[in-house]
């Protein structure tokens, strides 16, 4: 009888954290389902495969294959096999801390980089020079902003890039 309690003390803890993780991740802005899959495996031991993910947390086969390619993209997951099924399993990836620090400055620096290329095109689309600024000052105003915030990029991108924080990984 006392197993059974646990198991349901367990459940209710593993849902709680996989909700939290889903939340988490998606105000990281890298999506609930992934952190949902990443705190569920994390969460059992072994492996599990898509299906069984799928029907644990309520997703479609198509949201948790999706995810888990994500997650192994970023190191977080690996895949592995059972032999005589042809199902994809996965599981946490052994050292999960440093993979999950890869995934999240790759992360980063992809987002920083995709800023950089809309500030660039803002830029471009109001067509300022330094010496052109009295035409009009709003415009102006904006471009200065553009600048600062391109200055940024570059700084942030230089520290996720440096080989002293990467070593450290």
């Amino acid at each position: 009888m006392k197993v059974a309690k646990e198991s349901k003390l367990a459940q209710r803890a593993r849902k709680r954290l996989i909700e939290t993780g889903g939340r988490t991740a998606q105000e990281l802005g890298l999506g609930r389902i992934l952190g949902q899959i990443l705190v569920y495996l994390y969460l059992h031991d072994g492996e599990r495969s898509l299906d069984q993910i799928g029907e644990d947390l309520e997703l479609s086969k198509a949201s948790v294959s999706i995810a888990a390619r994500q997650l192994e993209s970023m190191g977080a997951l690996q895949r592995t096999w059972k032999k005589g099924d042809r199902k994809n399993y996965f599981k946490t990836a052994e050292n999960i801390g440093t993979a999950l620090k890869h995934g999240l400055f790759s992360f980063l620096s992809q987002k920083i980089k995709t800023a950089q290329t809309e500030l660039r095109l803002a830029g471009e689309m109001l067509e300022i020079e330094p010496h052109q600024n009295n035409a009009d000052p709003e415009a102006d105003f904006v471009y200065q902003r553009i600048r600062r915030a391109k200055l940024l990029s570059d700084k942030l991108i230089d520290l996720l890039e440096n080989p002293l924080i990467r070593a450290n990984l």
